[in-house]
């Protein structure tokens, strides 16, 4: 599940300290008791979960905060904020401690790598034309980050054009080889690579170890892994990865409550420019002191973290143990779904993480992206479940498509009994002779 290979990774974090009594099956649904018991939830992937007692030790923090705000400026925040970076810095295997920072989301990790893209195109280090590759699948808000700082700054943004359904790691390879080709004719030069680690929609592991290679052999000046899903999703090494910069969310999954992330950014790279898109009193004293004061405002979420990994550590296995079940879950509710509905998966089991890609059956006339969203509406108001939808366009000659893709998500919290009442929701609407052509949005 690194995204390189169908061997796992070599980095395992420290052995962490785990808990002597495990985590009872009655304990993690008293856990996550606020989650609306009438909704099958099969969408941590977009939001993530926050446990109650994490939502506790939050509220202590809040409250710290509240009670005495100087008290806590001048002699809680920093201190709380250095030890989750230290907890961070040992999960990915980072040398300092100083390469990690802690900033909202991925999307602002984004924004301060892209904005010295940027800076860098003024001030004349890069030239007008030069080109930065992106995965088609991108995130959105990462799209038009590169288009805010890299396009408009004079860049040239190749997209890599991946398959979907994917067969294999070596289809991404040859199409990544193909659009880093493309960057490079008439003698420009590729100047930066954002890599995902798993795509978002739909969703994939992308070897990104195989693809940083690449970069470095073909003269890519700068990688960064936009890793939104990646802390408690895949194995995560920046070392053995290699990459620039390396972000991801401690919210989607690993239970940090919204929103928190980090940004790696590796002390042997050769960018020294990077600064909190949000200038406060700090600027200037590197970007993780920028980061870790950005004006008054709620910093609980990243002050929680050494609390987060001592509830993972409840579970067999710690966040290892956590990874693999997920991982083995979804694939199987994934084939247990596109066996009801005769269809497939998007991807080799090998080639997800805690989330997999289910064809919907074809007679739903997914026809469109609006399409996907009223489905998605109309299971979520008819039969109460929440789980996103992705609409594959159909390519020249291609006749009787699955056009439509469930995105289910498998977190400790969820039964199988929720993706037993999405397989039967789907069921009635073909009964029914559903189309996605009677809704409205």
């Amino acid at each position: 599940m690194n995204g390189t290979d169908t061997k796992p990774t070599t980095h395992v974090p420290k052995k962490p300290k785990l808990s002597e009594t495990l985590i009872s099956d009655s304990e993690i649904q008293s856990e996550f008791s606020h989650h609306d018991s009438t909704i099958a939830r099969i969408n941590n992937g977009s939001f993530g979960s926050c446990p109650q007692s994490i939502i506790s030790a939050q509220q202590s923090w809040q409250l710290k905060f509240l009670r005495q705000p100087d008290h806590f400026y001048f002699n809680g925040l920093q201190k709380g904020i250095i030890e989750s970076r230290q907890v961070i810095k040992s999960l990915v295997n980072a040398d300092h401690v100083d390469e990690i920072s802690i900033v909202d989301n991925a999307t602002t990790a984004a924004a301060i790598v892209l904005q010295s893209v940027s800076w860098a195109f003024s001030q004349g280090k890069f030239k007008e034309g030069d080109g930065a590759v992106m995965l088609h699948y991108a995130y959105g808000s990462v799209k038009k980050s590169v288009e805010a700082y890299v396009t408009r700054a004079g860049g040239y943004v190749i997209e890599v054009q991946l398959p979907f359904p994917v067969a294999s790691v070596s289809e991404i390879v040859d199409e990544f080889r193909k659009a880093l080709e493309r960057g490079k004719r008439n003698g420009r030069k590729v100047r930066l690579a954002v890599i995902d680690h798993i795509t978002s929609m739909p969703s994939v592991v992308i070897p990104v170890k195989e693809l940083v290679k690449i970069c470095r052999e073909e003269g890519v000046e700068q990688i960064f892994i936009d890793a939104a899903h990646g802390i408690g999703c895949v194995d995560v090494d920046v070392k053995e990865i290699g990459a620039d910069f390396y972000t991801s969310n401690l919210h989607k999954w690993f239970f940090c409550p919204p929103s928190v992330a980090f940004l790696y950014c590796r002390k042997s790279s050769n960018v020294n420019d990077l600064h909190h898109p949000v200038v406060s009193h700090e600027y200037g004293n590197g970007l993780a002191i920028e980061s870790a004061w950005i004006g008054t405002r709620d910093y609980s979420a990243q002050l929680v973290v050494p609390q987060v990994l001592d509830f993972v550590n409840r579970f067999e296995g710690g966040i290892q143990g956590i990874k693999k079940r997920n991982h083995d879950v979804v694939v199987e509710m994934g084939e247990m779904l596109a066996k009801a509905w005769g269809t497939q998966i998007g991807c080799p089991p090998e080639m997800c993480a805690s989330m997999i890609m289910v064809g919907l059956p074809a007679c739903l006339g997914i026809s469109s992206d609006s399409d996907t969203l009223k489905l998605r509406t109309h299971l979520r108001d008819n039969f109460s479940i929440e789980v996103p939808i992705y609409y594959r366009a159909p390519k020249d000659g291609e006749v009787n498509l699955v056009t439509g893709y469930a995105r289910i998500s498998h977190q400790v919290y969820n039964k199988p009994s929720e993706y037993h009442k999405f397989r039967d929701a789907i069921n009635q609407l073909v009964h029914d002779q559903f189309t996605c052509a009677r809704l409205k949005l």
